[in-house]
């Protein structure tokens, strides 16, 4: 087949710019051929190359002596004792989903799988953090009924509980809605596989499922803004396979026993190109690759289509030439596509032949390690202004509001649709606070947790990003995990616009700054950029996923409020209400400052909690909603009434950071009181536990009419 002429239209329809173009030309001293051009369109991309980011996330905090592999793998890996590793990562795949919601979700978490078992890791739990524009939106419904059902469709057949998550709805997510998947998997800590490549002349093996045409360009297409033309991106949407992707966890699994396997790359953004590079550049190798030996499932399949296929439940591996047949062996067992696609050459070049034909040489390194990067021009997000006078309101009125939107009522509508159950290892399910998970065949449980507020980020990207990693840290810290590390997915707008960079500045900022004094380093992460439509961005977003450890002999803090308990209040509170949940949803406001975030008095306030475990029945932190919604909540969740002292709007609303509610008996909260003296940590009883209603001050409801909208809410809305 005749391939295109390079033309300037088509260079720029591969996301290159004239500058990149002129450098491709140096790196060549020609023109590049078509399937050249697909290849360094999709390597110099946003989506796999972090050329904005890259000087950014380097300042991140990712050591520890916790850290086994920090960023860079498909995964982190961190140490939890006993020759155990915890494998995990969040990545997003929010421009598929918004294109093609239920295939866009399934594909995002079968390729966050694929991350954690090619390290050699068994998937054991998994997260989702989603958000939508306004539910009123014409799109709304149609993109959570989607996304929802891939999430659970994907990750129910391959068969990975789903313990937690985020749900979200602003209009500012309209025209770009936002799916970042999480998963995590153990593993023994001496057996972890990496993906440089070593060894010349050493077999490159192509695994798994066919290639289509399915996901050509979705790299590319993931590194640009939406406008009308979306409905033609669809094809650039991969389509997956839970059955077959649980078969090639289970082949890679029982391959790797066999000590056949050199390395090992996922196919993910930019298919065989990406792995293929990422394998040769990290072992300091070229690669030649024969296309006629992979294995498609379509005819007449081009170079350039079988190099930018995106098509899903793939790996790519180095393997010992000398257990070449026990490998086949293997994946034929397991009715999975085994094939030599190439091997490992001395030489820094990129090779590719279709039918004898060369349709690609070009200098390996260039297209991965030596890819361009940017200082992009950033501007400071301004100081935002004070905070107009919030009027007092009813209490209970301020609390229906809030129990009213799809943003604080319950989910279960969404997290039934997902098996939380599977492997029978799960301790607390969905919707209050952090998942837990027994570590199968010990005594030690691992917690995990998903956080940031959108808004807090917009006014002050840098006590924004602090506050994520500090309420991840806090959501561990009440379940009685000690935070060990986290991963970050960065959603954000046009980086070339310089308040847009000037919002992913402060957030990585504040990111660091909190996980260098919680100790809670980034393992591993993913950059989602240029989240916009017709030049409109999403809030910026930096989701936090975090990873905590129950330790063997300690107990996690997973009991209820019962009759009669006492309600105290860990921390200070100031009633701060710029940019709260309150102001958002009563009075359709969000102006004021993010709330400041004190590390000291995190760390202090979350140590306290864990190290004072046993004196305590029930434990949330507080965050969106304030005092007021974590009393209901916990109260909702325990089937017991509430009452709070106080009815002041502030005291109640205020969303003051490094605080927790505890529910415990007399004897304990007089104990914890006394504790917190000597630990200098803030400690005063709000109240009780007990009887049928909610009441703040003299205002009450039945605790019955609060838990019917709490719990009607969403499915009403969008069921």
């Amino acid at each position: 087949m005749q391939e295109p002429a390079i033309t300037t239209d088509l260079i720029a329809a591969h996301g290159i710019k004239p500058d990149e173009y002129d450098r491709i030309l140096q790196i060549l001293d020609r023109e590049p051929s078509y399937t050249e051009l697909g290849i360094f369109s999709a390597m110099w991309n946003e989506h796999c190359s972090y050329k904005s980011s890259k000087k950014w996330l380097r300042t991140l905090p990712t050591t520890g002596p916790q850290v086994i592999c920090g960023p860079g793998e498909n995964a982190g890996v961190v140490d939890i004792g006993d020759g155990q590793a915890v494998v995990f990562k969040m990545e997003s795949h929010n421009h598929p989903s918004y294109i093609e919601p239920y295939q866009g979700a399934a594909t995002g978490v079968g390729g966050i799988l694929r991350d954690v078992f090619t390290m050699g890791a068994r998937p054991i739990a998994a997260m989702n953090a989603l958000s939508f524009g306004e539910p009123t939106h014409h799109k709304t419904k149609r993109l959570v009924h989607g996304v929802v059902e891939g999430v659970g469709g994907y990750g129910n057949a391959f068969g990975v509980p789903t313990v937690g998550g985020e749900v979200r709805f602003h209009s500012a997510y309209n025209g770009n809605c936002l799916v970042n998947a999480f998963a995590a998997g153990l593993a023994d800590a001496d057996k972890i596989f990496y993906s440089a490549a070593s060894g010349v002349g050493r077999p490159v093996v192509y695994l798994g499922a066919k290639t289509g045409r399915d996901g050509v360009g979705g790299a590319t297409m993931a590194s640009a803004e939406f406008d009308e033309t979306i409905e033609e991106k669809r094809p650039t949407v991969q389509v997956g396979d839970p059955f077959t992707e649980k078969r090639l966890m289970e082949a890679c699994l029982e391959l790797m026993q066999t000590g056949a396997v050199i390395s090992i790359q996922d196919m993910g953004a930019a298919g065989l190109t990406c792995s293929a590079v990422e394998m040769g550049d990290k072992g300091e190798l070229g690669v030649r690759l024969d296309l006629e030996k992979v294995p498609c499932r379509e005819p007449g399949m081009t170079a350039y289509e079988m190099m930018l296929s995106e098509s899903q439940e793939r790996m790519l591996m180095v393997l010992d030439p000398a257990r070449e047949d026990v490998a086949r062996a293997v994946f034929e067992k397991w009715d999975l596509d085994f094939a030599i696609v190439g091997e490992t050459i001395s030489e820094d070049r990129f090779l590719i032949v279709h039918n004898g034909e060369v349709k690609a040489d070009m200098p390996l390194r260039a297209l991965s390690g030596n890819s361009p990067e940017y200082d992009r021009p950033w501007e400071e997000t301004p100081q935002a202004e004070p905070l107009a006078d919030v009027p007092g309101i009813d209490p209970i009125d301020g609390l229906k509001a809030l129990l009213t939107s799809p943003n604080y009522c319950a989910r279960q509508w969404v997290y039934e649709q997902y098996d939380s159950q599977v492997m029978a290892d799960t301790m607390r399910i969905p919707g209050f606070g952090a998942g837990v998970i027994r570590v199968h065949g010990t005594d030690k449980k691992l917690a995990f947790t998903s956080d940031v507020t959108p808004r807090y980020v917009r006014a002050n990207p840098v006590e924004g990003g602090k506050q994520a990693v500090a309420e991840a840290f806090r959501n561990l810290c009440a379940v009685g995990a000690r935070p060990l590390a986290t991963t970050d997915n960065m959603n954000f707008g046009n980086p070339e616009k310089p308040r847009i960079m000037g919002q992913f500045v402060g957030a990585i900022q504040g990111i660091g700054q909190a996980c260098i004094a919680l100790d809670m380093p980034i393992v591993s992460g993913n950059v989602s950029l240029y989240n916009e439509t017709d030049g409109q961005g999403i809030l910026p977003t930096p989701t936090i996923g975090a990873v905590g450890l129950i330790g063997a002999g300690e107990e996690p803090i997973l009991g209820y409020a019962r009759d009669g308990h006492v309600a105290l209040l860990i921390g200070h509170t100031a009633g701060h209400l710029g940019q709260s949940a309150l102001l958002a949803e009563v009075f359709n406001r969000e102006d004021g400052d993010a709330p400041a975030v004190d590390l000291a008095a995190e760390r202090r306030n979350g140590d306290f909690i864990r190290a004072e475990r046993a004196l305590i029945g029930c434990c949330t932190d507080l965050s969106d909603g304030g005092l007021a919604l974590a009393a209901f909540e916990m109260a909702e969740a325990s089937g017991v009434g509430v009452q709070i002292d106080t009815d002041d709007t502030a005291a109640l609303f205020g969303e003051d950071q490094a605080r927790y509610l505890v529910a415990c008996d007399f004897d304990a909260a007089e104990a914890l009181m006394a504790a917190a003296g000597q630990a200098d940590v803030p400690v005063i009883s709000v109240g009780r536990f007990g009887g049928d209603s909610v009441q703040f001050g003299k205002t009450s409801a039945p605790l019955a009419e609060l838990a019917q909208i709490y719990r009607e809410t969403f499915g009403a809305t969008f069921g």
